[in-house]
């Protein structure tokens, strides 16, 4: 598929999924929201479920690709695992936070999705606790459970998305409840870094 089309379909799906949500959702509308024909669109993608598939794979593989960026310091690790995450969404209205939550709302019903959110949820926990275990090691952080710590950042991340979407809560909120706890059980602070 060409690189241009896939993007136009991709950006087009973002949009008829934020304007009428996943049970409304229709190839006919994501064509509306493109310059593509639903033909064309069917051409790539035999199915909505398929083309739901392939986007939600697209979000979480650029959002991934933010995450493997590595820095040696873990203090600094965890400093950039929080900048990608609340980081404001390059569409600036929220859309990227609403496509998201209405995949996964989707999950206990299409094992795809829930199976690509449990990948997503594993590499998060992992880049949080890896980057704990190697702070502790290194004496850069006081001793604590680093799976512990990961599931309680992400479990928070998570909980961030649905209150940003659900209530209009400002992400920062929490960014900042999570960086008092990590300063509160390691001795972290993002400022921190020698």
């Amino acid at each position: 598929m060409e690189t241009d089309t896939r993007t136009e379909i991709m950006q087009a799906t973002r949009r008829a999924l934020c304007a009428h949500g996943y049970a409304e959702l229709t190839i006919q509308r994501i064509a509306d929201e493109s310059s593509l024909s639903t033909a064309a669109i069917h051409y790539h993608f035999d199915t909505k479920e398929g083309l739901l598939r392939a986007f939600l794979d697209e979000m979480l593989d650029g959002f991934e690709g933010k995450l493997a960026a590595r820095a040696s310091d873990p203090r600094e690790r965890l400093e950039t695992f929080l900048n990608v995450v609340f980081s404001p969404p390059k569409d600036g209205n929220g859309e990227f936070a609403v496509a998201l939550m209405e995949l996964k709302a989707q999950a206990p019903f299409h094992d795809a999705y829930r199976d690509r959110l449990v990948e997503m949820d594993k590499l998060m926990r992992g880049v949080v606790a890896d980057a704990v275990r190697e702070g502790i090691e290194s004496g850069h952080f006081r001793d604590s459970d680093p799976e512990t710590v990961a599931r309680l950042v992400v479990t928070a991340i998570n909980a961030t998305h649905a209150r940003q979407v659900a209530l209009g809560e400002a992400p920062e909120e929490t960014r900042q409840l999570i960086e008092a706890d990590l300063r509160e059980r390691l001795g972290w602070s993002p400022e921190v870094v020698a």
